[in-house]
């Protein structure tokens, strides 16, 4: 008799834990096809995204970096590898050279991202990591010194990436006759399996005023 009502103690005693717990975590699984669908949204519906890399661009040489869809039979994409992120990205440009004037080059960057947790900014953020530039259509005109140009662009223009900020990942419930529930983002981790990327959301329970 002793042992089952301390049996039934420990048992009250863990769903209570469970019931008042107010920490939980979402998985979100996203694929490769998932950012195909959304780029070619990009392409089709909105202008190309584009990176100025000077501040003193002038007429018929706009001197910034501009995203295309594809450049060399290379698509612009992100594809998961080995476990990490790794995105071919297509583009094109102008540069002002000095005592040359102004260049048109395209071509595609090799890089990988890193998906981190920015606590100052609240929000998910990307880092790109340029490996590789492999350049096109710059005429032979100095195109080894432009790809690292190029590179040193992307890295220091691009970085950081404001993928989404914690707050517009939490949302408030109204429950009838009790109040209401916020349902607080806090945090985030990420694991990249096969083709594909779960995001974990870390969520708190609280009581929105």
């Amino acid at each position: 008799m002793t042992k089952k009502i301390l049996f039934t103690t420990v048992l009250l005693c863990s769903l209570s834990a469970s019931l008042f717990a107010q920490d939980t975590q979402v998985k979100i699984t996203l694929d490769e096809q998932f950012f195909d669908e959304f780029l070619q949204a990009i392409f089709t519906n909105l202008e190309a995204p584009s990176v100025p890399i000077s501040k003193n661009s002038g007429a018929g040489c706009s001197e910034t970096i501009r995203l295309k869809e594809q450049i060399d039979g290379v698509k612009t994409a992100v594809r998961f590898r080995q476990g990490k992120i790794y995105a071919p990205i297509a583009f094109e440009g102008s540069y002002r050279a000095p005592l040359i004037g102004c260049i048109d080059f395209e071509g595609w960057a090799e890089t990988n991202i890193d998906l981190v947790f920015d606590r100052n900014k609240n929000a998910i953020v990307g880092q790109a990591q340029v490996l590789k530039v492999n350049m096109s259509g710059a005429n032979g005109i100095g195109s080894e010194l432009l790809a690292r140009f190029v590179q040193n662009e992307i890295d220091k223009k691009v970085n950081p990436i404001e993928i989404i900020g914690l707050d517009k990942l939490s949302f408030v419930t109204p429950i009838q006759n009790a109040g209401k529930l916020r349902m607080r983002a806090t945090g985030f981790s990420h694991k990249v399996i096969n083709s594909n990327i779960d995001i974990i959301i870390k969520y708190r329970f609280e009581k929105a005023g």
